[in-house]
């Protein structure tokens, strides 16, 4: 393959190498086990705790509330299901949103069959909360609000501090699934109001395999991982120390490139936006026009199927998906484009598109006009496409 152009990173990011380079001492030359009471090992739990540090000031947050897992997914799970048990004489009500990550829906519909009860609230068409249905769904049993902070698959940006707000006036722990917007937009965890936030470090270019839960001093989450001390004492199992050194170099170098990066990123995003609108007729973009991720492109095509132009734009090169990739082996549509209102016809013909620091305009001209010939393409092997055309001609 002659050229890549890699526009899958909501999937995943490429390890920028000065994380790789932090990395590799701890592999090899700092491997001690930080629980080790000897100076060679021991030093890794300063190394930790660096790391605990930026990853704090990145939120606005305390050093000791931030605890490492594995990954978003562990993240999510960890919050709501220690949250569930902890605070089950006080309740068992739980709200989310119908646009979720599949970490918090399924883990919302597992909770369900141990007694707990789950709103899921609807979106508008443009993938965002009604904060009048939030107020709205609250009842005296409701433990815990639960809303990403932008979408995975749409990158609508939901209204976190408003949400935040709404949680704290009722006294509600509030968590958000922050694995797409952290190291892509600021985040306050004070002024947003959240009590828990999970994050996930191949997501802003770290490595696969590490991420966060922010917890606020206060909040009474119990052990997820029984077996050791580690994490003090609320997640056992030896530390990953090369992936934490990857994880807090990557946030500090998310937060220092975060301005001009973004910055980049509209530009090109908004050009893309433009040129598919304008050049390729009966699509649609889904999400926010504006308040969403500044690197997410997301379209449906009618008369379009989605892994059809997967297909025939890897063939060119070209790196994109037609959703989130934990359900990419899916024939289903999306449940976030079910869920602002497309239907299944057309939520079959969507194509995401997230780009990256590297992307240029170059790369979005080619790309745009390679789509434009693979959808017209798929649309003249259409039946539904040619009676279409035949009723608009008369």
């Amino acid at each position: 393959m002659s050229r890549l152009i890699y526009l899958d990173n909501a999937a995943t990011t490429k390890t920028a190498p000065e994380v790789v380079d932090a990395m590799l001492p701890y592999f090899t030359e700092h491997f001690g086990n930080p629980s080790s009471i000897y100076s060679f090992a021991a030093a890794n739990k300063e190394v930790i705790a660096k790391q605990r540090e930026t990853i704090a000031d990145a939120l606005g947050a305390k050093a000791n509330e931030i605890y490492f897992t594995a990954g978003g997914s562990e993240s999510d799970n960890w919050a709501l299901k220690a949250t569930a048990e902890a605070y089950a004489a006080k309740g068992n009500h739980i709200i989310t949103s119908k646009i979720e990550h599949h970490a918090i829906l399924h883990t919302c519909q597992y909770l369900e069959t141990r007694g707990f009860e789950v709103t899921y609230l609807d979106v508008d068409e443009d993938g965002v909360v009604k904060l009048e249905d939030l107020k709205a769904a609250i009842r005296p049993t409701t433990i815990l609000i639960s809303i990403m902070y932008a979408n995975n698959e749409i990158g609508t940006i939901q209204p976190i501090r408003e949400i935040g707000e709404i949680a704290k006036e009722h006294g509600i722990l509030f968590h958000t699934d922050a694995v797409q917007a952290f190291g892509q937009v600021p985040i306050d965890v004070d002024a947003c109001h959240i009590d828990m936030l999970s994050a996930s470090g191949h997501k802003l270019n770290g490595p696969k395999g590490i991420g966060f839960l922010y917890i606020r001093t206060g909040v009474k989450i119990r052990s997820f991982v029984h077996g050791g001390a580690q994490e003090r004492k609320r997640r056992a199992g030896t530390e990953n120390v090369p992936g934490i050194v990857g994880l807090g170099t990557a946030v500090d170098r998310a937060v220092r490139t975060m301005k001009e990066r973004t910055v980049k990123e509209r530009e090109l995003r908004d050009y893309l936006i433009k040129r598919i609108s304008e050049e390729i007729p009966y699509c649609r973009l889904n999400g926010h026009p504006t308040d969403r991720l500044p690197n997410n492109v997301n379209f449906s095509f009618r008369f379009v199927e989605g892994e059809s132009m997967l297909i025939r734009l890897d063939l060119l090169g070209i790196c994109a998906s037609s959703g989130s990739a934990c359900t990419s082996g899916s024939l289903d549509p999306s449940h976030v484009l079910l869920a602002i209102g497309l239907p299944h016809e057309i939520a079959h013909g969507s194509l995401r598109m997230t780009l990256n620091e590297e992307i240029t305009k170059e790369d979005i001209d080619y790309v745009t006009d390679n789509l434009k010939e693979i959808v017209a393409l798929i649309r003249s092997m259409s039946p539904l496409y040619e009676d279409f055309m035949k009723k608009q001609a008369k």
